[in-house]
């Protein structure tokens, strides 16, 4: 099977699986392979066999209009391309204000090299040669971010019960007096109460405020809910807001 066959099977009328990833890569067997891979994991595969094909499809050119687009979740991008190079399909991306998440293939992986990829746009690096599980495994990472970005309009307030964040501001309120919070609490807080009741874990909460490339200990969550306890629950050893859930992490309510 080629690579045009298989985006031509993964190209359904309705989506489904894990999200849809656009495959650029001009050598064929690492196109074939990633994209073979990403299809047995579930994830809905379109194909680019270089930079120009790929801006089209993203709605970057004239020639396809952003509305008219196919919905694309992830791009994993190879950096040497024909016609159009990965570095500068990215920096074109962002300068208009596509901000698709974008993993890059490179088989330069010197520290100078990934900074550049990442200041000009790109979400994660990875150098080849990789292993299809590692790859697997960043795509759901950046996916797992995306969507956790989701949230309500910036000029609404996030409520629950006695708690109001109001995200555009930074500024947080219980019962009506301002909470001072740092930074990370804040977004801790924040990705709580976008979606009360839902349990997230610790590796799932780092992914979203610190990022999944993360290297340090995931205990520092525990230390931050602590903190975060400290400042909104009368008795913080008897949580009424941030509860723990155990063996799978905290919940707000």
């Amino acid at each position: 099977m080629d690579a045009l066959d298989l985006a031509a099977q993964m190209q359904p009328n309705l989506r489904v699986g894990l999200g849809r990833v656009l495959v650029v890569e001009d050598e064929e067997l690492i196109r074939e392979t990633v994209a073979l891979g990403l299809a047995e994991e579930g994830f809905d595969i379109l194909i680019a066999e270089d930079g120009l094909a790929a801006l089209d499809m993203l709605g970057g050119t004239s020639v396809s209009s952003r509305a008219n687009r196919p919905e694309i979740d992830l791009v994993v991008l190879d950096l040497m391309l024909p016609g159009m190079n990965g570095l500068d399909l990215c920096r074109l991306l962002r300068h208009q204000g596509i901000d698709v998440p974008i993993l890059v293939l490179s088989a330069k992986g010197t520290e100078t090299d990934r900074v550049v990829g990442l200041e000009i746009g790109a979400d994660d690096y990875l150098t080849k040669p990789f292993g299809m599980r590692e790859l697997i495994a960043r795509c759901r990472a950046l996916l797992r971010r995306q969507r956790g970005k989701a949230k309500p309009d910036k000029s609404d307030v996030l409520q629950f019960e006695d708690i109001a964040l109001h995200p555009q501001e930074c500024r947080v309120f219980l019962k009506g007096d301002e909470i001072n919070l740092s930074p990370k609490e804040f977004r801790i807080l924040e990705m709580f109460l976008s979606q009360p009741r839902r349990v997230w874990s610790r590796d799932q909460i780092i992914d979203q405020v610190w990022g999944h490339d993360f290297m340090g200990d995931n205990k520092t969550v525990d230390v931050h809910i602590r903190w975060i306890r400290e400042k909104l629950e009368v008795d913080p050893s008897h949580p009424h807001y941030l509860k723990t859930v155990r063996g799978f992490g905290y919940r707000l309510g």
